[in-house]
């Protein structure tokens, strides 16, 4: 497996990893974790995909990004 694979899998391990706990109901949408999880999950599926050449998806993962660091820095009330 090529680093790119590598970072691609953590990536996205770390999106679903989010989803599931959020589904499960070990996690809310309005919990900063969820919001850390996908950020970090997002930042390196998109790196990964920026070294694979997969703009797609880099675009995709840079969204998902900004909407997690949105989830971050928003008040709860």
């Amino acid at each position: 497996m090529t680093l790119p694979d590598l970072i691609n899998t953590a990536g996205v391990s770390l999106i679903l990893l989010a989803f599931l706990l959020l589904t499960i109901g070990k996690l809310r949408s309005t919990d900063k974790i969820y919001h850390l999880v996908n950020f970090c999950g997002a930042a390196l599926a998109c790196y990964g995909s920026v070294l694979i050449h997969a703009m797609p998806f880099v675009f995709l993962e840079a969204v998902w990004s900004i909407v997690a660091i949105y989830g971050l820095t928003r008040r709860t009330v």
